[in-house]
């Protein structure tokens, strides 16, 4: 049975809620984990993360799934780097003895990319694997290819990240227009060259989703830069897939991600050769560093 209980940690801009799951046996590994929501939206009871983190902690990873602050009323980088000291405290705890991974999913996925990239930068020690689904990395996304906008056409329900309301949600979590975005707070824009010595990465991307453009770019930057990156798409999916358990897309993505989590405990480089839904595409305290500026 899983150990779900809520802490508040004496965070960079004041209490911060975390909210930890331990499995009953001893974990092999441990996920921080933050939750989408448009950088303005979200908490730690939704399914992308309250579900989430059950789903793992069932597989045998330990979890600390972060309420950090939403815009407004809290701009950048103050979301990043709450993650960032969430992963700290989690590195240091004892709910594993096993090693750290860093993730989260769409906006959430941009703060652990944004401060995983910070930490390298900074030269500090930086998670062994990153875990993004379906991540927002650019304010401003490539366009879609034409097999994608048919895709979306055919599905209007699905077609809700233009790059009007993109760089919308960019703004709101800057607090200023997009071109002052830094690659921490905008990861897509970083080069090869800024990337190098990154983390390895497993991505999932939604199917019929506009954002995916920023994560399979991203992707390309990351193989550019001989960053070990799994990118993949769930088929079938619109965005946030992790957050409808119903649709029964999400199972697949934890397991795939739990995969190789866990094999940060046992080294091993190819924790998943079964066949799986999702198909590749073709395009310590100061382990991560946290900024001192503040909203």
């Amino acid at each position: 049975m899983t150990t779900v209980a809520d802490r508040v940690l004496d965070g960079p801009h004041g209490p911060l809620r975390v909210r930890t799951y331990v499995p009953a046996a001893p974990a092999a590994a441990g996920l921080v984990w933050a939750h989408g929501g448009g950088f303005a939206h979200g908490d730690l009871d939704m399914p992308e993360a309250d579900g989430v983190a059950r789903a793992f902690a069932e597989l045998g990873i330990a979890v600390v799934s972060v309420d950090y602050r939403l815009a407004p009323p809290f701009r950048y980088p103050v979301a990043r780097e709450e993650v960032a000291f969430a992963y700290a405290w989690a590195a240091a705890s004892d709910l594993t003895t096993g090693p750290w991974a860093l993730g989260g999913a769409s906006a959430g996925a941009n703060l652990a990319t944004g401060a995983t990239l910070k930490t390298l930068h900074v030269g500090g020690e930086t998670p062994p694997l990153l875990v993004l689904a379906y991540p927002t990395l650019h304010p401003v996304q490539p366009a879609p290819d034409d097999a994608l906008r048919a895709a979306l056409d055919a599905e209007p329900d699905a077609d809700r990240f233009g790059p009007d309301v993109v760089s919308a949600m960019y703004e709101n979590y800057l607090g200023a227009p997009v071109p002052t975005a830094d690659v921490y707070a905008a990861p897509g824009l970083a080069s090869a060259a800024e990337l190098a010595g990154f983390p390895p990465t497993i991505m999932i991307n939604d199917e019929v989703d506009e954002l995916r453009v920023s994560g399979e770019a991203f992707a390309q930057t990351l193989r550019a830069a001989r960053v070990d990156v799994a990118c993949s798409t769930e088929p079938g999916t619109q965005h946030g897939h992790l957050n409808r358990p119903e649709e029964g897309a999400a199972q697949p993505s934890i397991e795939r991600f739990a995969a190789r989590i866990l094999a940060l405990a046992s080294h091993d480089p190819d924790p998943d050769p079964r066949p799986t839904r999702t198909t590749p595409t073709t395009s310590a305290p100061q382990s991560l560093s946290a900024d001192a500026t503040t909203p």
